[in-house]
């Protein structure tokens, strides 16, 4: 198996491959400075990085090293997206990522998805390892990962530098033998962008 995965939906969510009129959406997003507080690159400014992203997607389908796909709520709008990076079919393992739209935020909505995101790549693609690295400030991500049975694994130090402003990071890995795809229910919680 490899990448694209089939749209993969959940009870509240549709996780989907990006199309060119999610362009506006995604800058909307990537432009926005408190979406992107704790990310590891400035807030966009040049709309054509948007077409840019969407081609990037579309390459990393098709060198089969991973997929970005957009996140829609039940009533189509979009309020996301997440991504699987650094796919080493020898190794077994790949990165994960989300970025959600504020209003999005607090909702579950990076628990629903990335659980989704994580069962179609264990199901798929033979993991062992997935690893999520974010700013050590970043505690509801912190938390969206730990609900998902990933483990706190090290420290980065000072290995951001965005716009001047040096931060650290922290490294999460789950193993497959650690993952539960079907956990007991719960109350939902919310996450921003890792």
């Amino acid at each position: 198996m490899s990448f694209p995965p089939p749209p993969l939906r959940t009870p509240r969510l549709l996780l989907r491959p990006f199309v060119t009129a999610d362009a506006d959406a995604i800058y909307t997003l990537q432009s926005n400075a408190q979406v992107l507080r704790y990310w590891d690159a400035p807030p966009w400014t040049d709309r054509s990085r948007a077409d840019a992203f969407i081609a990037s997607c579309r390459a990393m389908e098709e060198d089969d090293s991973g997929a970005r796909l957009a996140i829609e709520n039940h009533d189509g709008r979009f309020v996301g997206w997440c991504a699987m990076f650094r796919w080493n079919p020898t190794f077994r393992s790949l990165g994960i990522g989300y970025c959600f739209e504020e209003a999005a935020w607090g909702q579950g909505y990076a628990t629903e998805a990335t659980r989704a995101m994580l069962r179609w790549a264990y199901e798929s693609l033979d993991l062992n390892r997935v690893e999520a690295e974010l700013d050590t400030r970043n505690g509801p991500s912190a938390r969206v990962l730990e609900k998902l049975g990933f483990v706190r694994e090290g420290l980065r130090r000072e290995d951001c530098i965005v716009s001047g402003e040096v931060s650290d990071s922290w490294i999460y890995g789950l193993l497959k033998r650690d993952w539960n795809p079907d956990p007991a229910p719960g109350p939902a919680a919310g996450s921003r962008a890792a």
